[in-house]
C-alpha cells in the first residue's frame, strides 16, 4: 500500500477517534452511515497520451506509389524504435510514482507487431501496455487495467528494416517480414486505493470516422482503406460510496474537422451522458485557447459551453500547453504550444488542483521526451453523494 493511500486511512482514523471523544456513541452511527454512502473524498487523475513512436504522415499521402508506401512503413518503423518506448515508459512510471494517481486515461497505447517471414529476421514487437506496466510493478506500484477501446488496426504492411535482416524484397507477395500497428486507449486503477470499487465497464468506437487509402502492392488484392478506428472507455465506479463516471477518449486531428467535431458530439451523447458525476480525460485534439489567428474546431467549446468543466481552470490563466514534441523526440527546447489533452468534470465535481506533468527533458540523448505530449494531473473533490447514477 503507498504512503498517499495510508495517509488517507491515518487521517479518516483520527477524524473517528476525534468525533468519538466529542460526540460519546456516535462511532457507530458514523459508521452505519459511511456503510449507506454519502461519504466522497478527494481522487487524483492522470491523462497521458503515450505516443505511438513516429507520426503515420508518411504513409498517408495521397496517391503514393506502392514503393513510395514500402519506403513510408520503413520510415515510420524505423522512427518507432528510435524513439525508443521502453526508456520513455520508465519516465512516464517515475511520474505516476510521484503523482500516485488512483485513476489514469491513456491514449495512444499502441502494438507494434512485427513478424519476420524468413529465417534469421528478428525486427522487434512493442506491447506499450505490458512495459509500462512492467516499469509500474518495478516501482512497486499495482495499476489494474479497467477498460480498454480497442482502436486501429493496421496492416499486416510489407516492412524492410535491413537493420533486422528484413531486407528488400523482389516479390511483392513475399516480402522477408510484415507489421502491424494496434492502437488502444487504455483506463488505469490504482489497486491500492482504499475504497475505490469499479462496477463496470464500457468501449467502443465512434460511427464518424475518417479513413485514408492505402496503395495495393503489384500482384496483390486491392488493400482496403484503413482507419484509426477512434474511440472511447469508461468505468462506472464508487469511492467511499460516491458513485461517478470515468471516461477517455482520443478524438480525430484537427485536420479533419467535421469528423473530430462528429465524434465529439457522439461523445457528449453517448459515454458522457449519465447522470451524477463524470470525469473525462483524453486527448481530444482541439485546442482549448487557439491563437487569434488560429482556424481552431469547435470541439473544445461544444465540450464545456453546457456539459464539462474544465479542471485546468483552477489555474486562471496559467499556461497548460500539452503538445506536441517533434515526431523522433530529438527536439532540445520544448515545442509545446496547444492545449488540447484535458481533464473536464460533470455534475458534484470539483478541482482542487490541476498540473501538467511529463514536460521536462528526461535525457541528454534521444528520446528526449517521455512523450510528444504532456500529460495532466489533478486532484478532483467528490462530494458525499447517496443518489443513483
Amino acid at each position: 500500500m503507498r504512503f498517499r493511500t495510508r495517509a488517507r486511512l491515518a487521517v479518516a482514523s483520527l477524524l473517528t477517534v476525534a468525533v468519538a471523544i466529542a460526540i460519546p456513541g456516535s462511532v457507530q452511527s458514523a459508521s452505519a452511515d459511511a456503510g449507506s454512502g454519502g461519504r466522497g473524498g478527494e481522487l487524483t487523475v492522470m491523462t497521458q497520451n503515450l505516443y505511438l513512436g513516429s507520426s503515420l504522415d508518411p504513409a498517408l499521402v495521397p496517391d503514393q506509389t506502392p514503393e513510395d508506401f514500402v519506403r513510408a512503413v520503413a520510415q515510420i518503423y524505423g522512427t518507432a524504435v528510435f524513439t525508443n518506448f521502453p526508456k520513455r515508459a520508465e519516465a512516464i512510471a517515475d511520474t505516476i510514482d510521484a503523482q500516485e494517481p488512483d485513476l489514469i486515461g491513456l491514449q495512444e497505447v499502441t502494438r507494434w507487431i512485427a513478424q519476420p517471414l524468413v529465417a534469421g529476421a528478428n525486427p522487434p514487437s512493442y506491447d506499450f501496455l505490458a512495459i509500462l506496466q512492467a516499469a509500474l510493478q518495478k516501482r512497486g506500484l499495482d495499476y489494474s487495467v479497467a477498460a480498454v477501446s480497442e482502436n486501429a488496426d493496421i496492416g499486416p504492411a510489407p516492412l524492410v528494416a535491413p537493420g533486422f535482416g528484413c531486407d528488400a524484397f523482389t516479390d511483392p507477395t513475399k516480402p522477408n517480414c510484415v507489421v502491424k500497428l494496434q492502437d488502444r486507449d487504455v483506463i488505469l486503477v490504482n489497486d491500492d486505493t482504499a475504497g475505490l470499487v469499479v462496477k463496470d465497464s464500457q468501449s467502443g468506437d465512434y460511427a464518424t470516422q475518417q479513413t485514408f487509402p492505402v496503395p495495393s502492392l503489384p500482384g496483390t488484392p486491392p488493400a482496403p482503406p484503413v482507419s484509426f478506428a477512434r474511440g472511447w472507455a469508461y468505468i462506472d465506479a464508487t469511492y467511499n460510496a460516491t458513485k461517478f463516471r470515468f471516461v477517455t477518449t482520443h478524438l480525430e486531428v484537427e485536420g479533419f474537422p467535421t469528423v473530430q467535431e462528429a465524434q465529439a458530439r457522439e461523445f457528449l451523447a453517448g459515454p458522457a451522458k449519465t447522470g451524477g458525476a463524470v470525469i473525462a480525460t483524453g486527448d481530444f485534439n482541439s485546442d482549448a485557447e487557439p491563437a487569434p489567428t488560429d482556424t481552431n474546431t469547435t470541439t473544445y467549446t461544444d465540450l464545456t459551453k453546457s456539459w464539462f468543466k474544465d479542471a485546468w481552470a483552477v489555474n486562471g490563466g496559467a499556461n497548460g500547453d500539452t503538445c506536441c514534441q517533434n515526431s523522433t523526440l530529438t527536439n532540445p527546447v520544448s515545442q509545446l504550444k496547444t492545449r488540447i489533452d484535458l481533464i473536464l468534470t460533470h455534475g458534484p465535481v470539483r478541482t482542487q488542483s490541476a498540473e501538467v506533468v511529463n514536460d521536462e527533458l528526461i535525457s541528454n540523448t534521444p528520446p528526449l521526451w517521455a512523450s510528444d505530449h504532456a500529460g495532466v494531473v489533478a486532484t478532483l473533490s467528490l462530494p458525499g453523494s447517496s443518489g443513483a447514477n
